[in-house]
């Protein structure tokens, strides 16, 4: 009887491919992430002012949309700028605003957008539409933001 010996070879375990493909990988997300950032940060963000009440519902009344600069007034969505020394004029556009929702009162108010450099703005202006008892809401918005109005 002749014995035949199995040689038993050791069975060795690479894991060199795995890295690689676990170091491909991990590079290919740390790109994703530098690209999405990048993105996000060059871009000026959008910003849109939805009415609603304190609990979250949408308002009964119509919003009327003003944006307070540093240099004055923009109406909205109509776009149309009033420098702040014309704001008090009687023909300027911002006090017929005023006048049609101090006749609407039950059904509009206005929203005022502020920017950082336009609180003194703001201010002038809130003065103007509390005296005629208009209902005023607000939301301070950043400089570099663009300001989007249905």
């Amino acid at each position: 009887m002749s014995r035949t010996r199995k040689s038993h070879k050791k069975i060795e375990l690479e894991l060199f491919p795995f890295l690689s493909v676990l170091a491909c990988t991990i590079g290919s997300l740390i790109l994703l992430i530098i690209v999405v950032s990048t993105q996000t940060l060059d871009s000026n963000p959008e910003v849109k002012i939805i009415a609603q009440a304190e609990d979250g519902a949408n308002q009964q009344k119509q919003p009327r949309y003003i944006e307070c600069r540093e240099d004055g007034v923009v109406i909205y969505p109509s776009e149309e700028f009033i420098p702040t020394n014309q704001l008090e004029n009687s023909n300027s556009a911002f006090l017929q605003l005023i006048r049609d929702v101090r006749e609407k009162r039950d059904q509009e108010y206005i929203i005022a957008a502020i920017r950082p450099k336009g609180i003194e703005v703001f201010e002038k202006v809130r003065s103007i539409i509390e005296k005629e008892e208009i209902d005023i809401g607000y939301e301070p918005i950043e400089e570099d933001w663009t300001l989007k109005v249905n």
